[in-house]
């Protein structure tokens, strides 16, 4: 299954979301460091567009000023990396944490499911929060209402998908 069409369910098809927990690990993490990489990149081109002297105030000392004129082209590289890690580390926790949330809500709707099938489950889920996250400082709208909604449309899309699962048998 292509990369494209994983991304274009997770976004239009929830009820999708429930068949892909049967896909391979592997094929998971791919997707889910496809979009560190899109959130890295887009925060990457943002640091680099804001980024001059101006911006650290530090025109009145010619040295400093130098100094980063001299380092800028290892503040670049250095930064990358560095966004690419936090985003990694953040992304994997939301993940960890919404698949958790995900096993209580499973239980409570009586469906069977592993933590390995609603960890898989949720990083798609977890689509449309990573681009309203990217996004948000473009919108008019509060960051913490956006962090809000992208909470609730996550564990919407998750119940959703948690519909589709199997039911538990009923025990005699």
């Amino acid at each position: 299954m292509k990369h494209s069409q994983l991304f274009i369910d997770s976004l239009i098809h929830p009820k999708k979301l429930a068949a892909y927990r049967l896909l391979p690990v592997g094929k998971v993490i791919q997707y889910t460091f496809l979009l560190i990489t899109v959130v890295t990149v887009f925060s990457f081109g943002r640091f680099t567009a804001g980024l001059s002297i101006d911006t650290f105030d530090m025109n009145s000392l010619d040295g400093i000023t130098e100094y980063i004129e001299d380092i800028k082209w290892l503040l670049y590289p250095a930064t990358f990396i560095m966004l690419f890690v936090f985003t990694t580390m953040l992304i994997f926790v939301q993940i960890a944490l919404y698949a958790l949330a995900g096993l209580f809500i499973l239980k409570v709707m009586k469906r069977r499911g592993e933590y390995r099938h609603i960890w898989r489950t949720t990083t798609f889920a977890m689509t449309w929060a990573v681009l309203l996250s990217m996004l948000s400082d473009y919108l008019p709208i509060n960051s913490t209402i956006i962090s809000v909604f992208s909470l609730l449309l996550t564990v919407t899309l998750l119940i959703v998908a948690f519909i589709k699962y199997p039911k538990q048998p009923i025990a005699k």
